[in-house]
């Protein structure tokens, strides 16, 4: 009944025709609003195009120096967009669908008539409706925004409102109007979406396959590469993992610079904990606290995750139960910017103290201040570690995540070169996968 609706109003749409002709966004030629039209359609198609650019960059690292890591605020972080749930529909990157509404209204500007107007009016309806789910996700449940998408979603609103305000009205009302879409322009456009939907699932799939392949093979290749690095002068003796009593004597040896706000952090303590399976007995992860937080980290000029500090004093304070406030701390990390949440938890596991606490305040000082004997990685700071995650991997500095099939690569290759006692990369093997 829906639809037949509007089959019904293309075949009487000539009895309207007087009246559309005094209100339209496309058909005027290309005047100052038609122009502010393209405009907002063009930053429409860019701003999606960068969402989906940036989910394969955050997702498919080609290079050991694409790992993405936290140096922003956790709310405003697109990696943590570019991980989450939201982030593809049925394998698809939802930044391709913004792609498909901006190039649909592009098209209806280039090529104007009643019933493109008509149609893009309602696909503008429907994507501001999908927007406002996103931020409602985002926010509420997510807790975090990438601005990529924020950019997206200020030109969407802006090309709905240019559609409600001045576009073709075929109905009177506050609903009607953006009901009224060509079946044929729908059809359409909707098959077009869906032949470039099944291409980008195909590419989706094919990032995915390479990862245990060419790629791997490359990034292991550049992890030999690395110059050696000396591990801190002071190795945190919070372990996530433990396979030997002393850090030195496990094969594969990960001191790993962290922040228990930070969203990539999350990425590699699940990482790492689903390789524990395969490599937990030849393995050592220390936790080297290390804060996005100005009040305890003079490295940071701002406090970009404000709760981190007060969070790193907690599960500092009692080592024997560091492990198990650590995964509460991942394991719930958007409760973590609330007050209220941070004082239960040390109540819960009766560490009041740890806030107050001045020789547990001096061991995360101390593990934090290691990271300022490394010598600068950017020409924009004077020291090393300066964001998180950061791992000292066998002697070897890795910053940011990398996917988990290219760390098991790399987990891989050591243990093949300890086996094997050679110095030089081992070569790619097919089980690195």
């Amino acid at each position: 009944m829906f639809f037949r609706g509007f089959e019904l109003h293309d075949k009487n749409s000539h009895k309207r025709e007087n009246a559309m002709e005094e209100k339209s966004l496309t058909l005027r030629g290309l005047n100052k609003l038609a122009i502010f039209h393209l405009v907002t359609s063009l930053l429409v198609i860019v701003s999606a195009f960068l969402a989906l650019r940036h989910f394969f960059i955050a997702n498919f690292p080609t290079s050991i120096f694409e790992g993405s890591f936290c140096d922003i605020s956790p709310f405003f972080n697109c990696d943590s967009s570019a991980y989450s749930f939201i982030a593809q529909i049925f394998g698809v990157p939802i930044g391709y669908f913004g792609i498909a509404i901006g190039l649909a209204s592009l098209m209806g500007i280039i090529f104007p008539s009643k019933a493109f107007e008509r149609t893009n009016k309602f696909l503008n309806f429907f994507n501001v409706l999908g927007i406002i789910g996103l931020i409602f996700i985002s926010i509420f449940i997510l807790r975090s925004v990438c601005l990529l998408c924020v950019a997206y979603y200020i030109f969407s609103f802006l090309n709905f409102w240019l559609y409600a305000k001045y576009g073709i009205d075929a109905e009177k009302g506050l609903f009607k109007p953006h009901f009224q879409p060509s079946i044929r322009f729908l059809f359409g456009i909707g098959l077009l979406t869906l032949v470039g939907a099944v291409n980008i699932y195909a590419y989706h799939q094919a990032k995915i396959e390479a990862q245990g392949g060419g790629v791997a093979n490359r990034i292991v290749q550049q992890y030999f590469s690395l110059p050696a690095v000396n591990n801190p002068s002071i190795i945190s003796p919070y372990y996530t993992i433990q396979a030997t009593e002393k850090f030195e004597d496990a094969p594969i040896r990960i001191i790993q610079y962290g922040d228990f706000q930070c969203p990539d952090c999350l990425k590699l303590r699940n990482d790492l904990e689903d390789l524990k399976k395969d490599f937990g007995k030849e393995m050592n992860v220390v936790f080297q606290f290390f804060p996005l937080d100005a009040k305890c980290n003079s490295v940071v000029d701002k406090d970009k995750h404000p709760q981190a500090c007060a969070l790193s004093y907690i599960a500092a304070h009692d080592p024997n139960k560091f492990l198990a406030i650590h995964d509460e701390i991942f394991d719930n990390q958007r409760q973590t910017r609330s007050d209220e949440w941070v004082k239960n938890l040390a109540q819960k596991y009766g560490v009041e103290d740890a806030l107050t606490d001045e020789k547990t305040k001096q061991i995360v000082h101390d593990l934090i201040n290691t990271g300022k004997e490394y010598k600068p990685t950017s020409d924009r700071y004077t020291y090393g570690i300066r964001s998180t995650p950061t791992m000292i991997l066998n002697e070897r500095m890795v910053i940011g995540t990398l996917p988990k099939v290219q760390l098991r690569a790399i987990f891989k290759a050591i243990l093949d070169k300890e086996k094997k006692g050679k110095d030089e990369a081992p070569r790619f093997i097919e089980d690195w996968r």
